[in-house]
């Protein structure tokens, strides 16, 4: 949109101020490339208001409305015990609650209907007690238009569980336990990081034995070494109740309530105060991108129908997940997932990792689809709108509800705008996920030998990013981890990080190599990928172990369904030399914070010499990726004059290197002449394959 005026008689354009602009088109003014594209900028943005202004009028706002919680399943009065239960079901032509307080009679507590389709009942308190025991199992009886019988977990359930002795079919539990019970939050949530650090994990998994593991058991062992790490951000997984553990938590059959597997709500809790206390945030890694198809304990086929929660016929079904699309366009699915949002954050959650947000973003679910970065494949009939808007939706909400949280989206596509706030017309998260990095390296490692590789383009994967917008750098991630892919120390060392990782055997060079590069690719993505880091649990001490969760295929074993912790704890084993480097490296950051820090400056991309330097947050990173070179008095440009030290050193013995550098007498005193586009220059002792990284002194 411009503005036209006169210039010595003839018409020019006058470049609209989009900075001001309160239509959704204020991104265009931080990416004048946009602005082809101010129409559906406008369109969605538009969209986004009139459901804001929709549930303002309707619900009050959407923090009253984000808490469906308080109205919809199971509510007890706790001074009179009386028990509200409500349930979306306007399919259903007859229902009742049935459970173990009612000896699972359909007629003895009938539900009533209103004009909205939600059926309701109020089960009067006993003495001030609910006369559903806390603990028993319950569920919704219900008929239907066809005048089939159908029961279901309640969509709102809070707690289900699972004997698989009986059956795989969860059971719905009413849970209410007594005051005393209750878990209270002792600490006070962290202030937000400005230099996020991901610690990916699944509490399922956080164990060396092969079971699933518990939240106490997480809480007592795995955060503590995640607070020596260095890291300042949890990430779980697998949160969300889902019937098949095989799915890593991705096939979500009850989105209100904590996994059963790891313990109660109250632990799971706990967990998330403690890790409070040692000044941690926990993010959620939230599914809302599909749901499982499971009928009889999901959300499928609710009230009979294939379209309740979601969009019926082939467009509400996911054809490589196999699982079931919300209808993003729905009130009461808005309702049922902002609500879901909002009663994680009550939980105690400090945000969310949304999963599969490409699959929302777009109606082709970014299946058979390559994004070349073309600005029209964000824009026009591929994009469902509905679904921008739920995120921009959830976004706006969230940070209404809590203004500390973090909101990262997990975005093949590269979406303009997806990391701007919704009053620009951006979709509101704070990060995406540099999705591209970990590909490059996986590809890298299988298909390149390390002398050919191609340092222009790893530094051009690990630095192309949108400007404003904040992304999330990991090397690997749980999708490396899986049975079938390989984790980046597997690619190194294969086979013989089961034999040669003793530092009592020679160290062999397929060891050597795997130990120099794991450290160096996990740090040179670390400092220069991104404006956050993550990594997936025991990847920090390079674990063996790929992922299998018990399944059929393999005999329902859990043999590696696993992390090797005490791989990293043995003294005589080389992995603590990998922890202790991640251990390193997020301390400097720590002390430096260039996650916080501008986009590196990158002076030197030297293909021959296999030699990396770039500079940021006043530190100077120098990697030396060649096998055999090492280089005396090597030039660095750097751009402030002074004395510089030495402030990590991936060569010391104490992270598994040679040694090969007298720290003693390594103190780089500038030369006042341009070297590299950088005003000064430091000479160096580079081994080969290894990183310094310099610090100044004075």
């Amino acid at each position: 949109m411009s503005s036209t005026g006169q210039a010595n008689g003839t018409a020019v354009s006058a470049p609209t101020d989009y900075s001001k602009a309160t239509d959704g088109t204020g991104v265009i003014g931080l990416d004048p490339w946009l602005e082809p594209f101010a129409p559906a900028l406008r369109d969605r943005y538009s969209l986004f208001k009139s459901w804001v202004d929709k549930i303002r009028q309707t619900e009050g706002g959407l923090a009253q409305f984000s808490k469906g919680y308080e109205k919809f399943g199971f509510n007890v009065d706790d001074g009179t015990g009386d028990v509200l239960y409500r349930e979306w079901a306007p399919g259903a032509t007859s229902a009742a609650l049935i459970g173990d307080f009612n000896q699972w009679s359909r007629e003895a507590t009938p539900l009533k209907k209103n004009e909205f389709g939600v059926w309701e009942v109020v089960l009067k308190g006993q003495n001030g007690q609910a006369v559903i025991p806390h603990g028993s199992k319950v569920k919704i009886s219900m008929t239907t238009s066809s005048g089939e019988r159908i029961e279901r977990l309640p969509a709102w359930i809070k707690r289900v569980t699972q004997d698989l002795s009986v059956s795989p079919v969860y059971d719905a539990i009413f849970w209410n336990p007594p005051a005393s019970e209750r878990y209270q939050m002792k600490h006070p949530r962290p202030p937000k990081p400005d230099n996020i650090k991901v610690y990916e994990a699944h509490v399922g998994i956080a164990t060396p034995e092969p079971r699933v593991g518990s939240y106490p058991e997480f809480t007592k062992n795995v955060l503590p070494r995640i607070k020596d790490l260095g890291y300042n951000t949890i990430q779980l997984m697998a949160v969300q109740e889902h019937a098949y553990y095989a799915s890593f938590g991705y096939q979500v059959t009850n989105f209100f309530a904590a996994s059963s597997r790891y313990g109660t709500p109250e632990q799971l809790n706990e967990l998330i105060d403690v890790a409070h206390s040692l000044g941690i945030t926990v993010l959620l890694d939230i599914v809302h991108s599909h749901a499982c198809k499971n009928v009889l304990d999901g959300l499928n086929m609710f009230d009979g129908t294939d379209h309740l929660y979601f969009h019926e016929g082939a467009r509400g079904r996911h054809e490589l997940w196999d699982s079931r699309l919300f209808n993003y366009g729905s009130h009461e699915v808005l309702r049922f997932l902002l609500s879901n949002c909002r009663y994680w954050l009550e939980q105690g959650f400090d945000g969310f990792r949304f999963d599969g947000v490409t699959s929302i973003l777009y109606h082709h679910h970014g299946i058979g689809t390559g994004f070349s970065g073309g600005y029209h494949e964000y824009f026009g009939p591929s994009v469902d709108v509905e679904g921008v808007v739920y995120l921009m939706l959830a976004n706006q909400m969230i940070k209404e509800v809590l203004p500390s949280a973090t909101t990262i989206a997990e975005d093949v596509s590269g979406m303009p705008a997806l990391c701007r706030p919704t009053s620009e017309g951006g979709v509101g998260f704070d990060y995406r996920l540099s999705m591209a990095v970990p590909d490059m390296w996986i590809k890298l490692l299988k298909e390149t030998r390390d002398e050919d590789w191609d340092f222009a383009n790893i530094c051009f994967t690990l630095t192309n990013r949108r400007h404003l917008e904040k992304s999330i750098a990991y090397a690997e991630s749980h999708d490396q981890a899986l049975v079938g892919d390989k984790t980046i120390a597997f690619w190194l060392m294969d086979k013989e990080m089961y034999t040669n990782m003793s530092d009592l055997t020679e160290r062999t060079p397929i060891i050597d190599r795997g130990l120099a590069m794991h450290k160096m690719i996990r740090y040179v993505t670390h400092a220069l990928g991104g404006e956050g880091w993550l990594s997936f649990i025991g990847n920090e001490h390079g674990e063996p172990e790929w992922l299998d969760f018990p399944r059929e295929g393999n005999g329902n074993s859990f043999a590696h369904a696993l992390r090797r912790f005490d791989l990293a704890d043995d003294e005589l084993l080389r992995y603590k030399y990998l922890k202790a480097w991640d251990k390193g490296m997020n301390h400097l950051e720590e002390q430096y914070k260039w996650l916080a820090a501008p986009q590196a400056y990158v002076s030197l991309k030297h293909e021959s010499d296999r030699v990396v330097a770039f500079e940021r947050a006043g530190l100077v990173f120098v990697f030396n990726f060649h096998a055999t070179n090492s280089y005396t008095d090597y030039r660095i440009g750097v751009d402030v004059p002074g004395e510089y030290v030495i402030a990590l050193d991936s060569d010391e013995k104490a992270f598994g290197g040679h040694g090969r550098i007298d720290h003693a007498q390594s103190r780089f005193f500038t030369t006042p002449l341009e070297w590299n586009g950088r005003r000064n220059f430091v000479q160096v002792y580079l081994p080969s394959r290894t990183v310094i990284t310099l610090k100044k002194v004075a």
